[in-house]
Protein backbone atom coordinates (compact mmCIF):
# COMPACT_ATOMS: atom_id res chain seq x y z
CA UNK A 1 0.00 0.00 0.00
CA UNK A 2 1.20 3.69 -0.93
CA UNK A 3 2.18 5.50 2.28
CA UNK A 4 -0.23 9.10 2.32
CA UNK A 5 0.77 11.47 -0.67
CA UNK A 6 2.61 8.69 -2.43
CA UNK A 7 0.05 7.77 -4.49
CA UNK A 8 -0.11 10.70 -7.07
CA UNK A 9 3.77 10.02 -7.48
CA UNK A 10 3.47 6.45 -8.07
CA UNK A 11 1.04 6.76 -10.34
CA UNK A 12 3.54 9.50 -12.62
CA UNK A 13 6.18 6.80 -12.45
CA UNK A 14 3.72 4.07 -13.62
CA UNK A 15 2.15 5.99 -16.18
CA UNK A 16 4.11 5.10 -19.66
CA UNK A 17 3.99 1.65 -18.04
CA UNK A 18 0.51 1.62 -17.94
CA UNK A 19 -0.67 3.41 -20.71
CA UNK A 20 1.65 0.92 -22.82
CA UNK A 21 -0.66 -2.19 -21.48
CA UNK A 22 -3.72 -0.08 -21.44
CA UNK A 23 -3.40 0.39 -25.50
CA UNK A 24 -1.25 -2.66 -26.61
CA UNK A 25 -2.68 -4.97 -24.61
CA UNK A 26 -6.12 -4.27 -23.26
CA UNK A 27 -7.85 -2.26 -26.46
CA UNK A 28 -5.97 -4.46 -28.55
CA UNK A 29 -7.72 -7.85 -26.86
CA UNK A 30 -11.17 -5.80 -26.81
CA UNK A 31 -10.47 -4.92 -30.61
CA UNK A 32 -9.48 -8.66 -31.57
CA UNK A 33 -12.65 -10.16 -29.53
CA UNK A 34 -14.83 -7.29 -31.46
CA UNK A 35 -13.50 -8.37 -34.45
CA UNK A 36 -13.83 -12.16 -34.09
CA UNK A 37 -17.75 -11.35 -33.77
CA UNK A 38 -17.67 -9.63 -37.52
CA UNK A 39 -17.08 -10.41 -41.17
CA UNK A 40 -14.45 -7.76 -41.02
CA UNK A 41 -11.22 -8.11 -43.92
CA UNK A 42 -9.13 -5.40 -43.13
CA UNK A 43 -11.43 -3.47 -46.11
CA UNK A 44 -15.02 -3.62 -45.36
CA UNK A 45 -17.40 -2.16 -42.67
CA UNK A 46 -17.24 -4.53 -40.10
CA UNK A 47 -20.70 -6.52 -39.68
CA UNK A 48 -21.34 -8.28 -36.41
CA UNK A 49 -22.26 -11.90 -37.94
CA UNK A 50 -21.83 -13.88 -34.09
CA UNK A 51 -19.85 -16.83 -33.54
CA UNK A 52 -19.16 -18.31 -36.79
CA UNK A 53 -15.73 -17.46 -36.99
CA UNK A 54 -15.02 -19.52 -34.33
CA UNK A 55 -16.89 -22.39 -35.84
CA UNK A 56 -15.29 -21.98 -39.36
CA UNK A 57 -11.45 -21.85 -37.22
CA UNK A 58 -12.38 -24.56 -35.20
CA UNK A 59 -13.63 -26.84 -38.41
CA UNK A 60 -10.25 -25.42 -40.03
CA UNK A 61 -7.58 -28.81 -39.89
CA UNK A 62 -4.87 -26.20 -40.00
CA UNK A 63 -5.83 -24.62 -36.51
CA UNK A 64 -6.15 -28.29 -35.37
CA UNK A 65 -3.30 -29.37 -36.40
CA UNK A 66 -1.74 -25.68 -34.79
CA UNK A 67 -3.56 -26.46 -31.59
CA UNK A 68 -1.62 -30.06 -31.41
CA UNK A 69 1.31 -28.87 -32.37
CA UNK A 70 1.31 -26.18 -29.31
CA UNK A 71 -0.12 -28.41 -26.72
CA UNK A 72 2.09 -31.04 -27.23
CA UNK A 73 5.35 -28.38 -27.78
CA UNK A 74 4.05 -26.13 -24.59
CA UNK A 75 4.14 -29.14 -22.50
CA UNK A 76 7.17 -30.93 -23.32
CA UNK A 77 9.03 -28.04 -23.49
CA UNK A 78 8.03 -26.81 -20.28
CA UNK A 79 8.81 -30.19 -18.70
CA UNK A 80 12.19 -30.11 -19.97
CA UNK A 81 13.19 -26.92 -19.46
CA UNK A 82 11.90 -26.99 -15.84
CA UNK A 83 13.65 -30.15 -14.89
CA UNK A 84 17.12 -28.94 -16.66
CA UNK A 85 17.10 -25.59 -15.38
CA UNK A 86 16.36 -26.77 -11.53
CA UNK A 87 19.41 -29.78 -12.00
CA UNK A 88 21.51 -27.13 -13.68
CA UNK A 89 20.83 -24.35 -10.61
CA UNK A 90 21.60 -27.39 -8.22
CA UNK A 91 24.82 -28.10 -10.12
CA UNK A 92 25.59 -24.68 -10.32
CA UNK A 93 24.99 -23.54 -6.95
CA UNK A 94 27.93 -25.71 -5.77
CA UNK A 95 31.29 -24.59 -4.45
CA UNK A 96 33.41 -25.95 -7.39
CA UNK A 97 36.43 -23.97 -8.72
CA UNK A 98 35.99 -21.61 -11.63
CA UNK A 99 32.00 -21.39 -11.00
CA UNK A 100 31.80 -17.41 -12.19
CA UNK A 101 32.92 -19.05 -15.70
CA UNK A 102 30.60 -22.22 -15.70
CA UNK A 103 27.69 -19.69 -15.42
CA UNK A 104 28.76 -17.36 -17.53
CA UNK A 105 28.99 -20.04 -20.39
CA UNK A 106 26.02 -21.69 -19.70
CA UNK A 107 23.62 -18.27 -20.06
CA UNK A 108 24.96 -17.48 -23.49
CA UNK A 109 22.81 -19.27 -25.32
CA UNK A 110 20.02 -16.91 -23.96
CA UNK A 111 21.46 -13.98 -24.47
CA UNK A 112 22.11 -15.17 -28.33
CA UNK A 113 19.43 -14.06 -30.71
CA UNK A 114 16.94 -16.68 -31.28
CA UNK A 115 17.04 -15.64 -35.13
CA UNK A 116 20.72 -16.82 -35.20
CA UNK A 117 20.23 -20.05 -32.59
CA UNK A 118 17.33 -21.15 -35.42
CA UNK A 119 19.71 -20.76 -38.37
CA UNK A 120 22.62 -22.69 -36.42
CA UNK A 121 20.21 -25.51 -35.23
CA UNK A 122 19.09 -25.89 -39.27
CA UNK A 123 22.83 -26.11 -40.37
CA UNK A 124 23.25 -29.06 -37.53
CA UNK A 125 20.10 -30.87 -38.16
CA UNK A 126 20.88 -30.98 -42.40
CA UNK A 127 20.99 -33.97 -44.07
CA UNK A 128 24.61 -33.08 -44.32
CA UNK A 129 24.84 -31.35 -40.77
CA UNK A 130 26.87 -32.00 -37.71
CA UNK A 131 24.20 -33.98 -36.13
CA UNK A 132 24.33 -36.83 -39.29
CA UNK A 133 27.84 -36.71 -38.95
CA UNK A 134 28.56 -37.08 -35.21
CA UNK A 135 25.75 -40.33 -35.84
CA UNK A 136 27.86 -41.54 -39.05
CA UNK A 137 31.23 -41.00 -36.84
CA UNK A 138 29.94 -43.18 -33.25
CA UNK A 139 28.53 -45.85 -35.50
CA UNK A 140 31.80 -46.27 -37.21
CA UNK A 141 34.05 -46.62 -33.75
CA UNK A 142 31.21 -47.83 -32.05
CA UNK A 143 33.86 -50.96 -31.39
CA UNK A 144 36.17 -48.85 -29.70
CA UNK A 145 33.49 -47.15 -27.24
CA UNK A 146 31.90 -50.79 -26.53
CA UNK A 147 35.17 -52.18 -25.86
CA UNK A 148 36.33 -49.15 -23.39
CA UNK A 149 33.06 -49.15 -21.62
CA UNK A 150 32.75 -53.34 -21.37
CA UNK A 151 36.14 -53.29 -20.07
CA UNK A 152 35.80 -50.04 -17.61
CA UNK A 153 32.42 -52.07 -15.98
CA UNK A 154 33.88 -55.24 -15.57
CA UNK A 155 37.23 -53.94 -14.15
CA UNK A 156 35.33 -51.32 -11.96
CA UNK A 157 33.28 -54.81 -10.45
CA UNK A 158 36.18 -56.36 -10.16
CA UNK A 159 38.02 -53.87 -7.82
CA UNK A 160 34.85 -53.10 -5.61
CA UNK A 161 34.54 -57.06 -5.05
CA UNK A 162 38.31 -57.21 -4.17
CA UNK A 163 37.56 -54.14 -1.83
CA UNK A 164 34.76 -55.68 0.05
CA UNK A 165 36.35 -59.04 0.27
CA UNK A 166 39.01 -57.15 2.38
CA UNK A 167 36.00 -55.75 4.07
CA UNK A 168 37.12 -52.28 2.61
CA UNK A 169 34.50 -49.97 2.35
CA UNK A 170 33.69 -49.58 -1.73
CA UNK A 171 31.10 -47.96 -3.50
CA UNK A 172 29.82 -48.93 -6.78
CA UNK A 173 30.72 -45.37 -8.30
CA UNK A 174 33.99 -44.95 -6.25
CA UNK A 175 35.86 -42.01 -8.32
CA UNK A 176 39.38 -43.54 -6.80
CA UNK A 177 38.77 -47.27 -8.95
CA UNK A 178 36.89 -45.64 -11.50
CA UNK A 179 40.00 -43.80 -12.58
CA UNK A 180 41.83 -46.72 -12.19
CA UNK A 181 39.06 -49.05 -14.00
CA UNK A 182 39.31 -45.97 -16.78
CA UNK A 183 42.94 -46.27 -17.29
CA UNK A 184 42.54 -49.90 -17.52
CA UNK A 185 39.92 -50.05 -20.30
CA UNK A 186 42.19 -47.38 -22.11
CA UNK A 187 44.89 -49.88 -21.88
CA UNK A 188 43.31 -52.59 -23.01
CA UNK A 189 41.62 -51.12 -25.87
CA UNK A 190 44.64 -49.79 -27.69
CA UNK A 191 45.81 -53.10 -26.96
CA UNK A 192 43.24 -54.96 -28.66
CA UNK A 193 43.69 -51.80 -31.82
CA UNK A 194 47.24 -52.69 -31.86
CA UNK A 195 46.94 -56.44 -32.10
CA UNK A 196 43.72 -55.59 -34.99
CA UNK A 197 41.31 -57.47 -32.65
CA UNK A 198 39.36 -54.26 -32.51
CA UNK A 199 38.89 -51.38 -35.24
CA UNK A 200 36.32 -49.00 -36.61
CA UNK A 201 34.02 -50.11 -39.06
CA UNK A 202 33.11 -49.46 -42.84
CA UNK A 203 29.21 -47.86 -42.41
CA UNK A 204 27.54 -45.72 -45.04
CA UNK A 205 27.15 -41.83 -43.61
CA UNK A 206 24.16 -41.42 -41.61
CA UNK A 207 21.45 -39.67 -44.08
CA UNK A 208 18.60 -38.66 -41.60
CA UNK A 209 16.09 -35.82 -43.16
CA UNK A 210 15.03 -34.20 -39.77
CA UNK A 211 12.55 -31.48 -41.94
CA UNK A 212 10.81 -33.57 -43.27
CA UNK A 213 7.62 -34.67 -42.92
CA UNK A 214 7.74 -37.46 -40.41
CA UNK A 215 5.95 -38.40 -37.37
CA UNK A 216 6.34 -40.19 -33.75
CA UNK A 217 2.51 -41.48 -33.68
CA UNK A 218 0.82 -43.55 -30.63
CA UNK A 219 -1.75 -45.56 -31.84
CA UNK A 220 -1.86 -44.55 -35.42
CA UNK A 221 -2.57 -41.03 -34.41
CA UNK A 222 0.10 -38.24 -35.34
CA UNK A 223 1.44 -36.59 -31.78
CA UNK A 224 4.52 -35.13 -32.35
CA UNK A 225 6.84 -34.01 -35.57
CA UNK A 226 10.27 -34.49 -36.07
CA UNK A 227 10.95 -31.15 -37.12
CA UNK A 228 9.05 -29.90 -33.98
CA UNK A 229 11.09 -32.09 -32.14
CA UNK A 230 14.29 -30.19 -33.46
CA UNK A 231 12.54 -26.84 -32.42
CA UNK A 232 11.87 -28.45 -28.81
CA UNK A 233 15.48 -29.44 -28.41
CA UNK A 234 16.32 -25.83 -29.68
CA UNK A 235 13.99 -24.22 -27.27
CA UNK A 236 15.07 -26.09 -24.47
CA UNK A 237 18.85 -25.40 -24.86
CA UNK A 238 18.20 -21.22 -25.10
CA UNK A 239 15.75 -21.21 -22.61
CA UNK A 240 16.85 -23.53 -19.54
CA UNK A 241 19.90 -20.78 -18.71
CA UNK A 242 17.09 -18.13 -17.65
CA UNK A 243 15.10 -20.13 -16.16
CA UNK A 244 18.03 -21.22 -13.98
CA UNK A 245 18.87 -18.00 -12.67
CA UNK A 246 15.62 -17.80 -10.87
CA UNK A 247 16.06 -20.94 -9.57
CA UNK A 248 19.78 -20.32 -8.59
CA UNK A 249 18.03 -17.49 -6.71
CA UNK A 250 15.77 -19.46 -4.80
CA UNK A 251 18.17 -22.22 -3.56
CA UNK A 252 20.39 -19.18 -2.18
CA UNK A 253 17.59 -18.09 0.03
CA UNK A 254 16.85 -21.48 1.36
CA UNK A 255 19.02 -21.98 5.11
CA UNK A 256 21.60 -23.88 5.02
CA UNK A 257 20.57 -25.43 8.48
CA UNK A 258 17.78 -27.76 6.54
CA UNK A 259 20.73 -29.45 4.88
CA UNK A 260 22.96 -29.42 7.76
CA UNK A 261 20.15 -31.16 9.97
CA UNK A 262 19.74 -33.41 6.68
CA UNK A 263 23.23 -34.16 6.57
CA UNK A 264 23.05 -35.20 10.21
CA UNK A 265 20.01 -37.38 9.74
CA UNK A 266 22.31 -39.38 6.79
CA UNK A 267 20.15 -37.96 4.08
CA UNK A 268 21.31 -38.25 0.28
CA UNK A 269 21.58 -35.75 -2.04
CA UNK A 270 18.55 -37.19 -3.94
CA UNK A 271 16.14 -37.33 -0.58
CA UNK A 272 17.73 -33.52 -0.04
CA UNK A 273 16.53 -33.01 -3.78
CA UNK A 274 13.21 -34.19 -3.05
CA UNK A 275 12.75 -33.36 0.61
CA UNK A 276 13.97 -30.16 1.03
CA UNK A 277 15.04 -28.48 -2.32
CA UNK A 278 12.11 -29.19 -4.59
CA UNK A 279 9.34 -27.93 -1.76
CA UNK A 280 11.31 -24.98 -0.42
CA UNK A 281 11.15 -24.25 -4.55
CA UNK A 282 7.58 -24.13 -4.97
CA UNK A 283 7.04 -20.40 -5.44
CA UNK A 284 10.05 -20.40 -7.78
CA UNK A 285 8.67 -23.50 -9.78
CA UNK A 286 5.35 -22.15 -10.14
CA UNK A 287 6.70 -18.69 -11.65
CA UNK A 288 9.01 -20.90 -14.02
CA UNK A 289 6.40 -23.53 -14.97
CA UNK A 290 3.70 -20.25 -15.55
CA UNK A 291 6.21 -18.23 -18.03
CA UNK A 292 7.32 -21.78 -19.91
CA UNK A 293 3.59 -22.04 -20.15
CA UNK A 294 2.66 -18.57 -21.75
CA UNK A 295 6.50 -18.38 -23.89
CA UNK A 296 5.60 -22.01 -25.61
CA UNK A 297 2.28 -21.30 -26.32
CA UNK A 298 3.27 -17.85 -27.71
CA UNK A 299 6.38 -19.64 -29.95
CA UNK A 300 6.51 -17.82 -33.47
CA UNK A 301 9.96 -16.54 -34.74
CA UNK A 302 11.72 -20.23 -34.85
CA UNK A 303 8.78 -21.41 -37.38
CA UNK A 304 8.98 -18.08 -39.63
CA UNK A 305 12.80 -18.64 -39.55
CA UNK A 306 12.41 -22.15 -40.92
CA UNK A 307 9.31 -21.39 -43.21
CA UNK A 308 9.56 -23.64 -45.79
CA UNK A 309 12.35 -25.98 -44.71
CA UNK A 310 10.08 -27.94 -42.69
CA UNK A 311 6.19 -28.97 -44.20
CA UNK A 312 3.80 -26.32 -42.97
CA UNK A 313 1.69 -28.88 -40.94
CA UNK A 314 4.67 -30.20 -39.24
CA UNK A 315 5.31 -26.93 -37.36
CA UNK A 316 2.46 -24.35 -37.69
CA UNK A 317 1.44 -23.22 -34.00
CA UNK A 318 -1.17 -21.30 -32.75
CA UNK A 319 0.68 -17.76 -33.24
CA UNK A 320 1.81 -18.35 -36.50
CA UNK A 321 -1.52 -19.76 -37.10
CA UNK A 322 -2.97 -16.20 -36.50
CA UNK A 323 -0.13 -14.55 -38.46
CA UNK A 324 -0.51 -16.43 -41.46
CA UNK A 325 -4.12 -15.89 -41.33
CA UNK A 326 -3.93 -12.18 -40.74
CA UNK A 327 -0.67 -11.03 -43.01
CA UNK A 328 -0.11 -13.81 -46.07
CA UNK A 329 -1.75 -13.13 -49.75
CA UNK A 330 -4.71 -15.32 -49.92
CA UNK A 331 -5.55 -15.92 -46.31
CA UNK A 332 -8.84 -16.55 -44.30
CA UNK A 333 -10.32 -13.90 -43.31
CA UNK A 334 -9.52 -11.59 -40.59
CA UNK A 335 -11.95 -12.23 -38.56
CA UNK A 336 -10.73 -16.15 -38.43
CA UNK A 337 -7.09 -14.46 -37.06
CA UNK A 338 -9.08 -12.61 -34.64
CA UNK A 339 -10.69 -15.82 -33.57
CA UNK A 340 -7.96 -17.57 -33.29
CA UNK A 341 -6.02 -15.33 -31.42
CA UNK A 342 -8.86 -14.81 -28.64
CA UNK A 343 -8.57 -18.88 -28.10
CA UNK A 344 -4.79 -18.85 -27.52
CA UNK A 345 -5.06 -15.97 -25.05
CA UNK A 346 -7.87 -18.29 -23.88
CA UNK A 347 -6.31 -21.53 -23.58
CA UNK A 348 -2.92 -20.18 -22.02
CA UNK A 349 -5.27 -18.53 -19.44
CA UNK A 350 -6.55 -21.74 -19.21
CA UNK A 351 -3.66 -23.42 -18.44
CA UNK A 352 -2.12 -21.04 -16.45
CA UNK A 353 -4.88 -21.30 -13.33
CA UNK A 354 -5.09 -25.07 -14.24
CA UNK A 355 -1.03 -24.96 -12.89
CA UNK A 356 -2.12 -22.51 -10.33
CA UNK A 357 -4.24 -25.17 -9.23
CA UNK A 358 -2.69 -27.94 -8.95
CA UNK A 359 0.90 -26.32 -8.27
CA UNK A 360 0.36 -23.82 -5.30
CA UNK A 361 3.00 -21.15 -5.12
CA UNK A 362 3.29 -21.78 -1.59
CA UNK A 363 5.71 -23.28 -0.24
CA UNK A 364 5.13 -25.99 1.97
Amino acid sequence: MFKKGQTPTALLFLAPFLLTVLVFFFYAFARAAYYSLTDFNLFNTPRLIGFKPYADVLADPSFRRALSNSLIFALVTTTLQTVLALLMAVALNSRIRGLTFFRSAWYMPSITSSVVITLIFLWLFQRRGIANYLITQAQTYAPYALTFVGVLALAQVAQVLWERSRRLPAGWLDPALAAVSALVALAVTFGLHWAGVVGAREVQPFDYQYFADKWISVGGVRVLSIPLLVVIIQNTFTTVPTLMLFFLAGLQSIPGALYEAADIDGATPFQKLTRITVPMLRPVTFYVVTVGLIGTMQMFDQVAVIGNAAPGDTLITLAYYVYTNTFQAGAAPVNMASAAAILLSLIILVMVFIQRRFFPAEAS
